[in-house]
């Protein structure tokens, strides 16, 4: 089953952090997500989940990884993994 992205965070997560304070105005990061809707990759691969079964990783969350393996020169997945928070 195809997992969906939810972009509202927990008040949990939220302990005195501000994440547009933290990434300078002129990152890369904050021009692709601009720029690019990562949702059109629902539609592109819905054909390929099926109706049962665990809940999947959610599709934009997976190509945005991958993203990041090519805009930080990552050697693996697992690196990648590793180092996110």
């Amino acid at each position: 089953m195809m997992g969906f992205q939810n972009n509202n965070q927990h008040k949990i997560f939220i302990s005195g952090f501000n994440l547009e304070k933290r990434v300078r105005e002129n990152h890369i990061l904050r021009k692709v997500s601009q720029k690019i809707d990562f949702d059109f990759i629902y539609d592109e691969v819905k054909e390929t989940y099926g109706t049962k079964g665990n809940v999947s990783v959610p599709p934009p969350v997976i190509l945005k990884l991958m993203l990041l393996l090519v805009l930080y020169n990552v050697r693996s997945e697992r690196e990648l993994m590793s180092t996110l928070p």
